[in-house]
Parts: C-alpha cells; structure tokens; sequence
C-alpha cells in the first residue's frame, strides 16, 4: 500500500484562497484526505477537534502565525509531521521553523510535485518509526543521579520525573550508548532526524540545550560540545 491509498488526513492551514484551492485540489486528487483552515485559530479549532497523520502550516497568517500555531500542536503532540509552508527564504526564519518542532520548510514558489514527494517522504519515516519491533528490549541507564527509561520517555532523579519528547529521548539515548566518547553530529542527525542538513543540526543544538537544562542539578553530568564534530555525554562516577 502506497502512502496515496492510505487514507491520510492532513490539516492544512493556509490564508491565501487562490493557492489553497490548488493545493487542496491536488492533494485530493492523489488521495489524500484533506481540511483546510484559513488561519491559525481555525487550524488549532480543527487539530483539537480531529486526528490528522500530518498538518501543513503557512507561517504568515492573520489571527496567528504558523510559528505560534505549531508550539501549540507540540504542547499536545510531539509526533505528528509539520510541514511549514512560506515566501520567506532567510536562514533565520528556517532555523525558527525547526525551533518551534517543523519536520521540513518548503519556500514559495514551489511545485505541487515537490510537496508530494516531500509528503510521501516524511509520511513513510514516521510510518517506520511507528512500526512495532518487537525484538526491542526496555533500555534504562542510571546516569550519575538520574534514571533514564528510554522505552516510556521518562527521565526521574531529583524527586522529580520528566517526561521527554520522542526527539529528546532518541538523542538522549545515543548520548548514553555513547557515554564518555564523542557522538559525531552526522551521526546523531541521521538516526534521530532522518538526514544530515544545516538547519536540522541546529534544531538539533536546542534540543542539546535543553538536555543539559534537564541534567545541570547532578555536577558530575555534562554535555559537552566538540566544536564542529559532535558531543560528549561526560558522566564522572563515584
């Protein structure tokens, strides 16, 4: 079965009338099931009120932009694809895309050919992702203080847990198989994001920032940047 005949429910939030009627148009005709929003507010009305396989956003719109629309979706959902339509080609505003959770960045002017195969691409990796494998084993690792349970995402020590989004848990967890020796940047983009590019690499810096955030209260766990060749989970023990 293609992801075409799979009967995918995309939200798809656009201002301009004349090219969401083309794109809708055309995304129906390959198959997919499609509804669409004319500005940020209706498009979380219609997240909050459906279940989608993934959202396509336009970044600037009245009510509320694509930025602040897709933080929203990721406070409930960390999973579903974001695809971040806009007219705008700064380096700045693609690394804000990735920032606020967006999977790709597609710039005005582009080619329905190109958003299909962008769609059937993201739509296939997270199908595999969410495979069952059933020869997965729960992994758990102590790391100074903290207990990681890498399986159900949760991250305790301190009296406290937190639950970490998938991304956090996935680069986590090759931080610890790779406790004490360098984690190339390549190679933790692609087997948590998929591919090896700029922008995902910086995305992918935020996401380390936030993991050293999480892990400051123990001393002896640092994260420690390789400048321009990857990072170093560094865990002193007793």
């Amino acid at each position: 079965m293609t992801v075409e005949e799979s009967n995918i429910r995309i939200l798809f939030v656009e201002d301009d009338p004349n090219l969401s009627m083309i794109l809708q148009d055309y995304l129906e005709m390959i198959g997919y099931q499609i509804d669409h929003a004319k500005d940020g507010d209706e498009g979380l009305k219609f997240f909050n009120a459906n279940s989608y396989n993934l959202v396509i956003l336009d970044i600037m719109m009245p009510k509320k932009d694509g930025f602040t629309l897709a933080s929203e979706i990721r406070e409930t959902n960390d999973k579903i694809p974001i695809i971040f339509l806009t007219a705008k080609n700064l380096k700045e505003d693609r690394i804000k895309g990735f920032q606020h959770g967006c999977d790709d960045y597609i710039t005005k002017p582009f080619s329905t050919e190109e958003l299909r195969l962008r769609i059937t691409a993201i739509l296939k990796r997270c199908m595999l992702q969410q495979e069952p494998d059933t020869s997965v084993k729960v992994e758990t690792f102590q790391l100074g203080q903290f207990h990681f349970d890498s399986t159900n995402l949760l991250l305790s020590g301190f009296g406290s847990e937190r639950r970490l989004t998938r991304k956090e848990a996935s680069l986590l967890k090759l931080l610890c198989h790779n406790k004490n020796n360098l984690l190339p940047r390549e190679v933790a983009l692609e087997k948590v994001w998929g591919e090896n590019d700029y922008f995902i690499g910086r995305s992918m810096d935020v996401f380390i920032t936030k993991l050293r955030k999480y892990l400051k209260a123990d001393e002896n766990i640092q994260i420690n940047n390789v400048h321009g060749i990857g990072f170093k989970l560094e865990v002193k023990e007793d």
